[in-house]
């Protein structure tokens, strides 16, 4: 097949994909439309509720084991789409619909290469894995995924980066931040305010800097985003609560940063969860390296993915643009698939990516 044909491939692909909403929790369908492609293609596929994957075909137990993934769902439509967000329409050179850019672009055209990659012999092993749940890095998604898969040693995660490697990714971790105090009737000037409890902490979350700043991510930032608290004006609440959102570069773990907040603030501190951690590749990695030769940027994503997930090596690198993704009338060029297959290939083919960090 030619470059073109695999282009043709995707984009077809793609606008099945926009068509068949895939909303998180709700991608069995679009899970069915890929999966009877990738059944057509020729591809021995492999499912977990709405995670699919493929291996290579000629399998090899002593090669390392080379990760292409991509996630299937998307967010819920913006109420200011001007158009239909499951109708797909080309326009010039432009691919409208929901999912498009984040990241259907990435999903289908690492779909091409990996059949590309199964044609001629490489170093390495390839699994394809079109996941679920990305979104909102739910528990079926994943996750749930990678302990069924070989071992793992190094993985291209199919986001939005204008095709430039994105080598490090901010972690998540929200923070339930709880004030207590007394009620009592505010006209007698009882209890103790709640509101007032938490001041102090709220000032020490908008101004402390973490010390640690990453070249290419920045500093851990944390921001106060929602405060609740009163029943009545009348009432002193005796219950402050804040949530705090906290982006964690790679030069900390979510739990440190989980201490080194809950030992400054008075107030009480919950994690919702410590498992969305930053991400980071080494940048003698031989695939990191084979970009440089290709002339990419690598650059810090201030932005989630499912490498968050991931316990080996990862970059994200796809087209489209990340400014794009979650927003009304969101759109894929098709040069940039045609980019996208390009780089793909010159990247993957013939690429030795054992490596020793020693």
């Amino acid at each position: 097949m030619r470059q073109h044909d695999y282009l043709n491939d995707a984009v077809d692909l793609l606008q099945h994909l926009i068509a068949t909403p895939s909303i998180s929790r709700q991608e069995k369908e679009a899970a069915d439309v890929l999966e009877r492609q990738m059944t057509a293609y020729g591809l021995q596929t492999k499912r977990a509720g709405n995670n699919l994957w493929v291996a290579s075909p000629q399998w090899d137990d002593d090669k390392p084991t080379l990760l292409l993934n991509a996630h299937i769902d998307t967010v819920k439509p913006a109420q200011s789409w001007s158009r239909d967000p499951f109708s797909p329409t080309i326009e010039g050179d432009r691919l409208y619909g929901l999912g498009s850019n984040d990241c259907g672009g990435g999903l289908t055209t690492l779909l091409q290469v990996f059949r590309w990659l199964t044609l001629r012999p490489q170093p390495y092993n390839t699994i394809y894995l079109a996941s679920a749940e990305e979104e909102i890095s739910g528990q079926q998604g994943i996750s749930s995924v990678l302990p069924l898969l070989p071992h793992i040693d190094v993985a291209v995660v199919g986001e939005p980066t204008g095709m430039q490697p994105a080598v490090a990714e901010r972690g998540l971790m929200v923070l339930d931040v709880i004030a207590h105090g007394k009620s009592g009737h505010a006209a007698r000037n009882e209890g103790v305010n709640a509101i007032y409890e938490a001041l102090d902490d709220m000032v020490w979350i908008r101004d402390y800097k973490f010390d640690r700043v990453s070249p290419l991510l920045g500093p851990t930032k944390m921001t106060l985003t929602v405060v609740h608290a009163g029943t009545q004006h009348n009432v002193i609440p005796d219950l402050c609560t804040m949530l705090v959102d906290v982006r964690t570069n790679e030069c900390y773990t979510n739990e440190e940063v989980y201490e080194i907040i809950k030992s400054h603030v008075k107030s009480e501190v919950k994690a919702h969860s410590f498992r969305l951690h930053s991400s980071h590749i080494d940048n003698r990695h031989p695939l990191v390296q084979r970009c440089l030769s290709l002339n990419l940027t690598p650059f810090g994503s201030p932005t989630l993915s499912d490498q968050a997930l991931m316990p080996f090596p990862s970059l994200k690198l796809g087209p489209g643009e990340s400014a794009r993704s979650h927003s009304a009338d969101e759109y894929i060029c098709l040069s940039e698939m045609v980019h996208a297959i390009d780089i793909y290939q010159q990247l993957f083919d013939q690429l030795d990516i054992r490596f020793n960090n020693k």
